[in-house]
Parts: structure tokens; sequence; C-alpha cells
């Protein structure tokens, strides 16, 4: 694991560089954050991040550096934003980029983690406490927005005594345009893992 943080590294700094000499308010535009005096405020997964033009490092609510994979996976939304908005059409993982290919380990991961961790009303539960959207998708559909302008659907069915129950993740047709497949895969987990604590806490 601790290899994989330190293989992020030259991403990051790669990024840096790209949004270096951007003014604020540009990035604060391009990705649907808020600017508030010199600062970038992003809302990530329920929670405010900031980020400081001069040194382009991200700050978690508490005041301490974001995490390795926040930071790549922040700073690579910002590099890739061009303020498009949400196209309000719904795709598979399988429809992103080479999604095919990782879509069984994404699967895994994501939805299949949620039946094993919750129940309807666990999910139900923990998408209200995160401020998600009610959708007419599955027996159970709650629209996020893990980051302001990404989309994410989370579907939920309940099974009978042919099929056990089973929920899957959708993104706007537009994600690509803010990260790569395998960004939107971490982003994916991610929010699994938010519901899953929202849920349990």
């Amino acid at each position: 694991m601790e290899e994989w943080r330190r293989s992020l590294e030259p991403k990051i700094e790669e990024a840096r560089a790209r949004l270096r000499g951007v003014p604020p308010e540009e990035l604060a535009r391009r990705g649907g954050a808020r600017l508030v005096g010199d600062r970038i405020r992003l809302e990530f997964l329920g929670r405010t991040y900031t980020l400081d033009p001069m040194d382009l490092r991200f700050y978690r609510p508490d005041g301490k550096p974001a995490h390795v994979e926040e930071e790549a996976m922040l700073l690579d939304y910002l590099c890739n934003a061009d303020g498009a908005a949400p196209s309000g059409r719904w795709i598979g993982f399988r429809e992103l980029p080479h999604g095919h290919f990782y879509f069984r380990a994404f699967q895994g991961y994501t939805g299949d983690e949620l039946v094993r961790r919750l129940d309807s009303s666990g999910l139900r539960r923990a998408a209200e406490r995160a401020g998600g959207k009610p959708i007419p998708l599955g027996d159970l559909g709650y629209e996020f927005r893990p980051l302001p302008l990404i989309p994410v659907a989370v579907v939920w069915w309940e099974g009978d005594e042919e099929f056990p129950p089973k929920a899957s993740l959708l993104f706007d047709a537009n994600a690509g345009r803010y990260l790569p497949t395998e960004g939107l895969a971490i982003l994916g987990r991610l929010l699994c893992r938010r519901l899953i604590e929202l849920a349990e806490g």
C-alpha cells in the first residue's frame, strides 16, 4: 500500500504543474467549487476540502493535509474540469473507457460490498444522512454528488426467493470528462465506504 501511495507522487506533482498559474476563480468555476477569499472550497463526499492556490495542496476539514489518494483525485479532477454541466444521462461502469476490463472488480468493492454490509433500510438511512436525492431507479435509488460536477447513482434491487439483493453504481455520462475511469473507480469505492460508515455509525 505504501509503495502504491508513493507511486502517486509523480502524478500529483504533474497535476500541480498543470494547475500552476491558473487563476483561483477559474479553477473554482471549472470544478463547481467556491472561492472564499483566496482559498478554493471543494465539496468532496459531503465534506469541504480547501485548496491553497499558492502551494496547490488540499486540506481536510480539520486542517490536516488531504491523504495522498484524496490529493491525487482532487487535483486530477481540477486538471480535467471544464465546467460542463452533468448530462442527466446515467451509464454503467462498463460503459466508461476500458470499464469492461475492470467491471467485475469494481462491482465487487462497490455494489457487492454494500449488499454484504447493508440492507435496504441501512442504505436508506445512510443515503439520507449523506444528503442523497431519491431517484426512480431500482427498488431504491439515490443520487449523490461526491464531487460537485460528478453525479453518482446508487441503485438497489431488493431481490426475491430466486435472486438475492443487488446494488450497482451508475455515473453521469459526462463523468469521464472530469476523471479517468481509474479515478471514477476510486470515487465509487470511497462513496460506498462513506455510506457504510454512515449506516453503521
